[in-house]
C-alpha cells in the first residue's frame, strides 16, 4: 500500500471532523444590535413603491420577491457588512431572503 493511499483516510476524516466542529463552535451570524427571531415590519419605503427582496445579501443579487410598505416579516437574522449596508433574512409567507436593514423596524405587538 502506497504511502498516499494510508494518508488519504486519516485526510478526509480530519477534514470532515474540522468542517463539523467549526458549524458547531461558530458563533450565529448576525449584526450587533440588530434584534432576531422576532417579528418587524418594512418602513420607510413610499406607498407607491415596494422592498426588494434578494437571494443573497447585496443590492446586485438576483431578485426573489417584493413586500409592500408596512408590511409585517420574521426576521431569521441579520449581517454586518463591513463599508456597506447591513442585511436581514426575512420570510413572510413563501417570500424569504435578504433585505436592506435599514427598511426594517421591530414590530411592538
Amino acid at each position: 500500500m502506497s504511502l498516499s493511499s494510508r494518508l488519504t483516510l486519516p485526510a478526509v476524516v480530519g477534514g470532515l471532523v474540522m468542517v463539523l466542529a467549526s458549524g458547531i463552535f461558530a458563533p450565529p451570524v448576525q449584526a450587533r444590535g440588530y434584534p432576531v427571531d422576532i417579528l418587524a415590519q418594512v418602513t420607510d419605503v413610499a406607498a407607491w413603491d415596494h422592498l426588494n427582496v434578494r437571494r443573497w445579501p447585496a443590492s446586485y443579487s438576483r431578485k426573489t420577491g417584493q413586500l409592500a410598505p408596512l408590511t409585517y416579516v420574521w426576521v431569521e437574522r441579520c449581517i454586518e457588512v463591513e463599508r456597506s449596508t447591513d442585511w436581514c433574512l426575512v420570510e413572510r409567507d413563501t417570500t424569504k431572503g435578504w433585505v436592506n436593514s435599514k427598511y426594517l423596524t421591530p414590530a411592538d405587538i
